[in-house]
Formats: structure tokens, sequence, C-alpha cells
């Protein structure tokens, strides 16, 4: 008899949890207890950088080889008398959110990897020494890492083909379904704190460029575009260098600093954007120019 596909499907779950919580192990109880137990001697690198590297890994690692890996084990020893995975999966979304902080923190941990590799030798022998070992497949410690990173992508794809793959009047539909829209919500909920770290990472460069002035830096901003324009003076038809920085609520008139110690730019005026005016001018000396108008003032400007 042939296996019926979704059981199939269901069984390179099995398969892949397992060599996924193998995965974890190396993570969690190798790489990361002994750089920390090296880490406790005060020599090779600190414990908070330890720490950092790994984020949440330990709580990761505790929940699928504690909880999910022997669920759908039990399941799937079970499956000919309860052919059905989708309540199991169920179970095991919320706690997929787990994965924001790792996922959030995955560019910052391979940056203290580098770093730490140069600043420390021993450090770095010590991951190349556990990378040496049989269990690690001649992978680097990065490479493992971005394991998590891709599980919960690869659990959508199987439990996608899972759904269809099922037969109409299977037992197991509902769930099943229901189990991929909550994995389909984990997997947007990790790309959003991504995006989100990101737009603030941005913005805090812009802030600094700026100087850090107070009454600019405000997380709920949002930089939506920058770049170098010219003045135009009316009085002496001549053009001056300027910088632009438009947000969501507010314009930023700027001067590039000759001397760029601390900031880049000066801000010389700090325009609403609610009540501003935006009106392009025909004027054949000076093409490319418009005129904002403002509650604070107008400027006529011309673009590259």
């Amino acid at each position: 008899m042939q296996e019926p596909e979704e059981k199939k499907i269901a069984l390179e779950l099995l398969d892949t949890e397992q060599a996924y919580v193998n995965r974890l192990h190396l993570l969690d109880q190798v790489f990361y207890k002994e750089l920390m137990k090296e880490a406790k001697t005060g020599k090779m690198v600190p414990e908070e950088v330890v720490k950092m590297i790994f984020s949440n890994i330990s709580s990761i690692y505790q929940f699928h080889a504690e909880f999910f890996l022997p669920e759908l084990q039990k399941r799937m020893e079970d499956w000919n008398r309860n052919p059905r995975i989708g309540d199991v999966i169920q179970k095991l979304a919320p706690f997929l959110k787990m994965y924001g902080e790792y996922v959030k923190n995955f560019d910052k941990a391979v940056e203290l990897i580098t770093a730490w590799s140069e600043k420390s030798p021993p450090f770095q022998e010590l991951i190349a020494d556990i990378q040496k070992r049989k269990v690690c497949a001649n992978l680097t410690l990065q490479h493992h890492m971005l394991e998590p990173v891709q599980r919960i992508p690869r659990y959508e794809l199987l439990l996608k083909d899972y759904v269809r793959k099922l037969p109409p009047q299977s037992p197991d539909r509902g769930d099943a379904e229901k189990a991929l829209e909550m994995i389909f919500m984990v997997a947007k909920h990790s790309n959003a704190a991504i995006a989100e770290m990101e737009r603030l990472q941005n913005l805090w460069v812009v802030y600094q460029r700026l100087g850090l002035e107070d009454d600019i830096v405000d997380p709920s901003n949002e930089l939506i575009k920058e770049g170098p324009i010219q003045k135009i003076s009316t009085r002496n038809n001549s053009t001056s260098e300027k910088y632009l920085f438009l947000f969501n609520n507010m314009l930023l008139y700027c001067v590039p600093k000759v001397i760029q110690v601390g900031a880049e730019f000066q801000v010389h005026l700090r325009m609403d954007v609610e009540g501003m005016k935006v009106r392009e001018l025909k004027d054949t000396e000076f093409p490319h120019t418009f005129l904002v108008s403002g509650k604070q003032r107008t400027l006529e400007l011309q673009a590259r």
C-alpha cells in the first residue's frame, strides 16, 4: 500500500524537526555552553557578549526538544488511529513568537562574532575547535545560527503542502487550515519586527547626522526622502547647496557642515508638513525649480 501524500509530508515535518532539534542542541548545549564557561573565567570574552550573540536560543531549544518534538513523535506513532497534526501545530504556533527576538538580533549576533574573533584569538580558537567536530559537519557557527531564522518559513511551506494534499473530507482539514493561518501570522509578526528594527536603526543614523537635536529625535517619525538641493536666492540670482530631510510630519532644511565633527548637517529651518504647499515653477534660467511654502516660511528650491 502506498502511503497517503499527507502522511509523507507529516513524516517529513517530523524528520526535519528531529534534525532541527539536533541543530538547536549544538547551538545551545555546545557552542553557547562552552563559550559561556570560558567567558566566566574572564580571559576570553565578556559574558554579556556571549549572551547577546545567542539571544534567547535556550528557550527556543527547550520548547522544541521538550514539547513540540515529543508531541509530534507521539502523533506520528498513532497516525493510523488518529491521522492529524493540525491541532499539535496550533499549540505550537503562539510560542513561535519567541523567534521575533532571535531573528531581530541575528545581524547583530553575526557582527559580534566577527568583531570578537578579531579582538580575541582565544575566542576565535574555541569556535574553530568546536567547528572541527564531527557534529558541526564542516559548517560555521554563523551557518548553524541561520537555521532558526529559516525555520518558520519552512513550517509554512510544509503546512501549505500538507493542506493542499489533504482529502476534502479529512478530519484534520479544519485544524490544519487554522494552524496554517496562525503560522502565517507568526511569520508576518517576525518580518514586521525586523522591518521595525531596521526603521529605528535608520532613523537613529539620520538623527546622529543631524546632531541629535532634542526636538527632532522622536522614534515615531518616519523618514520619507532625503537629498541635496539648491537654494535659489532671487536677490543676487545665485544658488547655494542645501540638504533636505522629509519626514512624515516635518521638512528639515539643512546646511552641510564644512567641518564634520559630530553632526554632518546643521538644521536651518524646520517646516511642518501640515498646511505645506508645493508648487512647480516654470523658470527658464533655473530649470526643475519649485516653491515650498509652509507656516514658517517659503523656500525657492532647485532639484538636480
